[in-house]
């Protein structure tokens, strides 16, 4: 599946300064990985960003905000924000800085072996 390439730079740009960062092909689109954790992605043109669990309610009252669904059913913790409410270099900081608040507190998947 295709992703916003343009947008993926502009996140490439804000973590190209951050120790143990990586890029990986999930979900359908475009991960970042920060600290061995999902920190924020592309699905399609979205940016998705891995957020506090508890500002989940009151972010999704921002517009341009959407809740992520996996299956059919949202993910607390996960929102995808729309292109036009990135537009602005201080729009897009605020969703960057708040999935990488988050990260400090999150924890990493457990990894599973391989088969």
């Amino acid at each position: 599946m295709a992703y916003n390439e343009q947008l993926a730079d502009r996140i490439r740009e804000r973590f190209a300064d951050l120790p143990q960062v990586e890029e990986k092909k999930m979900m359908g689109g475009w991960t970042v990985m920060y600290n061995g954790k999902m920190c924020v992605g592309i699905i399609k043109d979205d940016l998705m960003c891995r957020i506090d669990p508890a500002l989940y309610e009151t972010l999704l009252e921002k517009e341009g905000c959407h809740p992520m669904e996996f299956t059919g059913r949202p993910l607390k913790g996960y929102v995808l924000v729309d292109e036009l409410a990135l537009k602005t270099q201080k729009d897009f900081d605020y969703w960057i800085d708040l999935a990488l608040d988050f990260n400090k507190k999150a924890k990493a998947s457990k990894k599973r072996p391989r088969k």
